[in-house]
């Protein structure tokens, strides 16, 4: 019977039961597909990671991770919650980790100071979809009931990534951001339509000089209504707003930190470093802080 070392950690935060719940299995070798995906529909978090021994010499490990529904190519608050969980389970000094993911290896940076951790993460490379034409942003604009007027003018309506894609819109007004309520089926079949399943909304609505923007994201399709805090989202976002130039930077870095998780009451803050060459985003990368929420062992 094998033991399973699992965690429950709360990420971008450090204040217990806010910010985005990730489960997290740290010694995973041997688990199959299946196993994954009902341990991850059992644990009920908008994600789990878990974690395997190297399967070459070019990373030092490989980390793959579960909706409740289905396997899901990257995750950044799940990473967060699996380098914290890894960092403690081992010990760890301030280090730079290669690990595989289903887009390819990536650096994840462990930095340990007065006693606990905060995690750094690379994220893959950004791409940028064309705008959406007039029909699709109207059958979105109704999915989320969001009327024109509600829509940021100069915040064009595309899809983002870095490795798992989320269609980015900004609207003028925190209060109508925090009064949303989708019709997530319409959304689902959008989903389809599109070649998307997040939905990250956005404002500049924001009364303190620290936070840059507010957001919801929503995933209904992969079995995510509302996810608190995703650092998929806010990452995407830091190099759609240099891309776009709706932001100024200095010395070809843009940073800024996007809160998320207002509305549900699971307040979490994303740390954005977007590195530019050439006016285009050249790498992203977002940081978090961490806290355990319990540690278990799961007998299969």
């Amino acid at each position: 019977m094998k033991k399973l070392i699992t965690y429950q950690i709360d990420s971008f935060t450090k204040v217990r039961f806010k910010g985005n719940p990730a489960g997290v299995v740290v010694n995973a070798d041997g688990l199959t597909d299946i196993q994954m995906q009902l341990i991850a529909r059992e644990l009920s978090n908008s994600e789990t990671a878990f974690l395997f021994s190297p399967d070459d010499g070019e990373c030092d490990g490989v980390i793959r991770y579960f909706t409740p529904k289905t396997e899901v190519p990257t995750c950044g608050h799940a990473t967060i919650a699996a380098m914290y969980a890894k960092a403690l389970e081992n010990d760890l000094d301030s280090c730079v980790l290669k690990i595989k993911t289903r887009i390819g290896i990536l650096p994840f940076e462990i930095i340990k100071e007065n006693g606990g951790y905060q995690i750094i993460m690379t994220q893959g490379k950004f791409q940028l979809s064309p705008t959406f034409d007039d029909s699709t942003t109207k059958k979105l604009s109704s999915a989320l009931r969001l009327d024109c007027s509600d829509l940021d003018e100069k915040c064009p309506i595309q899809i983002a990534s870095t490795g798992h894609s989320k269609v980015m819109i900004g609207i003028k007004s925190r209060e109508k951001l925090n009064h949303l309520t989708p019709n997530y089926n319409d959304l689902v079949e959008l989903s389809e339509q599109i070649e998307c399943n997040g939905y990250f909304v956005f404002t500049f609505d924001s009364d303190n000089k620290e936070i840059l923007t507010y957001g919801r994201m929503f995933a209904p399709a992969i079995g995510i209504n509302e996810d608190p805090v995703t650092g998929n989202a806010n990452g995407p976002l830091g190099g759609y707003l240099v891309q776009n130039k709706i932001v100024d930077y200095k010395n070809n870095l843009f940073e800024f930190n996007g809160r998320q998780g207002e509305k549900i009451d699971r307040l979490g803050v994303v740390n954005v470093r977007v590195q530019i060459e050439n006016d285009r985003p050249s790498l992203i990368q977002i940081k978090g802080d961490a806290t355990v929420i319990f540690k278990t062992e799961i007998e299969l």
